[in-house]
């Protein structure tokens, strides 16, 4: 079962430089894009994952997981938020309500989403 939760891995590590968010005119995002910073703790939290995977620690490995999920949240409301910040210079609710929905999120997401669920609910086997 090591090999599915490499799989989950994988999948989050490259699920960071999918595009994650369309910004209109400049064009579609990746995770480096939206914040280093944050791109950089999903990278970490990965690297600790994998150590998990390496020693057999399923805590560990869910531990991670489980960050990396409440990471994925919180940009996805961080990046609505700004975009609703972005805007409000605006005069009228409703122009800034309409402004920031024009940023969508993409289909990166799921793929991000679907490798920490992977590391989540995939057991690894103690073999003696």
């Amino acid at each position: 079962m090591k090999n599915l939760q490499l799989l989950g891995l994988i999948l989050v590590i490259v699920g960071s430089f999918l595009p994650l968010v369309h910004v209109p005119i400049i064009g579609n995002w990746n995770y480096w894009k939206v914040d280093y910073y944050l791109a950089g703790a999903c990278w970490v939290f990965s690297a600790c994952a994998l150590f998990g995977i390496i020693n057999n620690s399923q805590k560990m490995v869910k531990f991670f997981a489980v960050l990396l999920i409440l990471l994925f949240v919180f940009t996805i409301f961080a990046t609505k938020y700004q975009a609703f910040n972005y805007f409000s210079f605006l005069p009228f609710k409703s122009w800034t309500e309409t402004l920031a929905g024009t940023i969508k999120l993409q289909w990166g997401w799921i793929v991000e989403f679907l490798g920490a669920f992977i590391l989540v609910f995939v057991k690894i086997k103690k073999t003696v």
